[in-house]
C-alpha cells in the first residue's frame, strides 16, 4: 500500500524513509507573504515545486531524514531603477538535513553546509516554499534595461513656479516695521 502525504502537515521521518515525493503548481494567491510582494496583481502565478525525501545515513551510524526542495515562480516587482514592474524569476534548488530537537538542530546548523530544520509528524512544507522563495527576491530589482528612460531629475516645474511666486518672507516681514518719518 502507497502511502499518501499532505505538504501542509508532513510526517518528515516517514516521507524520507519511504524516499517519496511531492510536487504542484499552486497559484501565488495561495502564498500570502508571497503575494504581498507583488508592485502589480499577477492572477495567472503559479509557484512551482517538487520536495523529495531522503534517509541518509549520520555519522554516528543512525539514519537522519533529508528532504531535497526545488521550487520557482516569477513575480512582478519594483524595479528600482525606473519604478515599473520587473518580472524576477526565482529559483531554490536546496537540501535540508533535519535534527530531533530544536537545539541539536542549532548546534548542527552551526557547523555545517546545509541548512537543518527540526523533524516533525506536521512539517508545512509550504510555508518552508514560501520562506525559501522570499528568500531569493532580490534586494534590488531592476531591468536589465529599463522599458523608458530614467528620470533622474526630482525637480518639479510646478513646484518651482510656486516657489516664485511666493513672496520673499523677509520683503514681508520689512513691510510690517514702521516707517520712520522724514
Amino acid at each position: 500500500m502507497k502511502r499518501e502525504f499532505t505538504p501542509a502537515r508532513l510526517d518528515i521521518n516517514a516521507f524520507a524513509e519511504a524516499t517519496a515525493m511531492l510536487s504542484a503548481a499552486d497559484p501565488l494567491q495561495n502564498y500570502r507573504r508571497l503575494s504581498a510582494e507583488l508592485a502589480v496583481p499577477a492572477p495567472d502565478a503559479t509557484v512551482q515545486w517538487e520536495a523529495r525525501g531522503d534517509d541518509r545515513g549520520g555519522a554516528d551510524g543512525s539514519t537522519q531524514a533529508w528532504l531535497h526542495l526545488q521550487a520557482a515562480t516569477t513575480l512582478p516587482l519594483v524595479c528600482q531603477r525606473c519604478l515599473s514592474p520587473v518580472d524576477a524569476t526565482l529559483e531554490v534548488d536546496r537540501w535540508f538535513r533535519f535534527a530531533a530537537d530544536e537545539e541539536t538542530a542549532a548546534a548542527q546548523d552551526e557547523l555545517s553546509d546545509e541548512d537543518v530544520l527540526v523533524t516533525s509528524r506536521e512539517f508545512d512544507l509550504l510555508a518552508l516554499v514560501e520562506d525559501e522563495l522570499l528568500m531569493d527576491i532580490p534586494i534590488t530589482p531592476t531591468h536589465d534595461v529599463c522599458p523608458e528612460p530614467v528620470r533622474l531629475s526630482v525637480a518639479d516645474p510646478a513646484f518651482e513656479a510656486a516657489e516664485e511666486e511666493r513672496p520673499s518672507p523677509f520683503a514681508v516681514l520689512g513691510s510690517l516695521r514702521p516707517r520712520k518719518s522724514e
